[in-house]
């Protein structure tokens, strides 16, 4: 089964549009068959959940127990996953996140999914040739790319690991178009 591991923002509420395209572009995902993985949290993570499962599609949430973090917002009992894997840290979750994934789409979010894209696109570099693919969702990702391209040292392969997609119905034809159907 292929997979589809999606991060973004934790604090994304039902009534924004960045929780309901989480959740539609989820729903195509599942409805074309793949699974997604998520970090079982709340926000466009619940958003996912909720979406592969409108969609008919099963989730797998990969969470941590925080020890002494003020900051971070943990398991979402309400987001509905069907196989939860818990790991002893935040670092741990978020290879398990990358491992899990075929492709990776990432939605607007703080520093944590900054930290999550960051692993992501290195590995991406890394691997090149062999890489899972980025789906950067939102045009404002060209803004963003843009300002590394002019004041990092980027190579030129690590411009072409990803696709910026603006739409639910764009990011599961781009996720069917670099991956192919499950």
């Amino acid at each position: 089964m292929k997979k589809v591991t999606i991060f973004g923002f934790s604090e994304a509420r039902p009534e924004e549009k960045l929780y309901k395209d989480a959740f539609a572009t989820a729903k195509l995902l599942a409805g074309e068959g793949f699974v997604i993985v998520n970090g079982a949290g709340p926000g466009v993570m619940r958003a996912a959940s909720e979406g592969a499962k409108a969609g008919g599609g099963k989730v797998i949430g990969v969470t941590f127990n925080p020890r002494g973090m003020t900051n971070f917002e943990g398991r979402d009992k309400e987001n509905p996953v069907d196989e939860e894997i818990i790991l002893p840290n935040y670092v741990e979750r978020t290879l398990k996140l990358l491992e899990l994934g075929d492709i990776y789409v990432v939605f607007n979010g703080g520093t944590g999914t900054i930290s999550e894209f960051g692993m992501a696109w290195g590995l991406a570099r890394l691997y090149f040739g062999h890489h899972k693919p980025l789906i950067l969702f939102g045009k404002w990702w060209e803004e963003i790319i843009a300002a590394f391209a002019r004041n990092m040292r980027l190579r030129q392969e690590e411009l072409e690991v990803y696709k910026i997609v603006a739409t639910p119905k764009e990011a599961c034809q781009t996720v069917v178009e670099m991956i192919g159907k499950p």
